[in-house]
């Protein structure tokens, strides 16, 4: 079925941008926090409030599901996993057609 190969395709490339939009989320969250770059650097700070407003519908969830770990968010790592768990099933079905 070349219609279940397309769509594992776009899951895989949807995934890819969501998981560099975490990683990019993360890398300045820690340039913030370990004042390697100037919280009020407006750039910067505009693409961090941007990607948390794309990232925190999907994100919110999950923290509701997980224990309160203190000032590290897990969230991020687990919605990771998860899409890549989603990918491995969707490629095991689409390879048995």
């Amino acid at each position: 079925m070349q219609g279940l190969a397309v769509l594992v395709d776009i899951v895989v490339m949807l995934t890819n941008v969501l998981v560099m939009l975490i990683i990019i989320q993360f890398v300045i969250g820690l340039l913030f926090a370990f004042n390697v770059v100037s919280p009020s650097n407006d750039f910067l700070r505009q693409v961090y409030d941007s990607i948390n407003r794309l990232l925190e519908p999907v994100l919110r969830p999950i923290r509701n599901l997980m224990p309160n770990t203190g000032a590290i968010d897990f969230s991020p790592l687990v919605l990771i996993l998860g899409l890549q768990i989603l990918i491995m099933v969707l490629g095991r079905i689409a390879s048995a057609y």
